[in-house]
């Protein structure tokens, strides 16, 4: 991800943030009703919406980030057909997935925020998002940011990344189980 951050001294238009967001405050006691009618399907329903509300928040301040508070896309003109195809500049990755596959990260985002205490968002100690129905990440301004996916890492990487986490190397294999041959 580090190769999405431009030097100083090459331009000052590049830019890094995090962010947090949450859609679940409050649904347990709802959830709760639902599991204590057997009404799955409402269960169900209820936190897909709010898993969803919490998707939709994180693109719509994405789109803030780009256009108003950094504003290095002011005009930026997009149709939702783009918009689903992440057809415009910076990206917004997340711990855990392809490109940055450490859940563990997400503490870094979580502590620099504040957002257990300002959010009101947890996380478990296998770094989980409580309530559930939250996103973190960051976003990446970098005209050349794109997703990609880390493939399979070798010991020679394990040690290194251990090293720079001060970790053992057996927790880097525990943390990136699915990128470790």
């Amino acid at each position: 991800m580090s190769d999405f951050i431009c030097p100083e001294k090459e331009t000052n238009e590049d830019y890094i943030g995090m962010f947090a967001v949450t859609a679940g405050i409050g649904i347990e006691k709802h959830l709760e009703h639902f599991e204590s009618e057997h009404d799955d399907y409402n269960a169900i329903l209820l936190k897909t919406i709010a898993d969803r509300l919490a998707e939709a928040f994180a693109e719509l301040m994405h789109e803030k980030v780009r256009k108003e508070y950094w504003a290095y896309a002011e005009g930026e003109l997009t149709s939702k057909a783009d918009l689903l195809k992440e057809k415009y500049r910076g990206i917004r990755p997340a711990p855990g997935y392809p490109a940055c596959p450490d859940h563990s990260e997400k503490r870094k985002i979580f502590n620099i925020l504040n957002a257990e205490k300002v959010l009101n968002i947890k996380l478990t100690e296998n770094f989980a998002m409580y309530p559930a129905a939250s996103v973190s990440g960051y976003y990446f301004a970098n005209p050349d940011a794109r997703y990609f996916a880390v493939g399979k890492i070798a010991d020679d990487q394990i040690k290194d990344y251990a090293n720079r986490k001060n970790i053992s190397e057996k927790e880097v294999r525990r943390l990136l189980i699915v990128n470790t041959l």
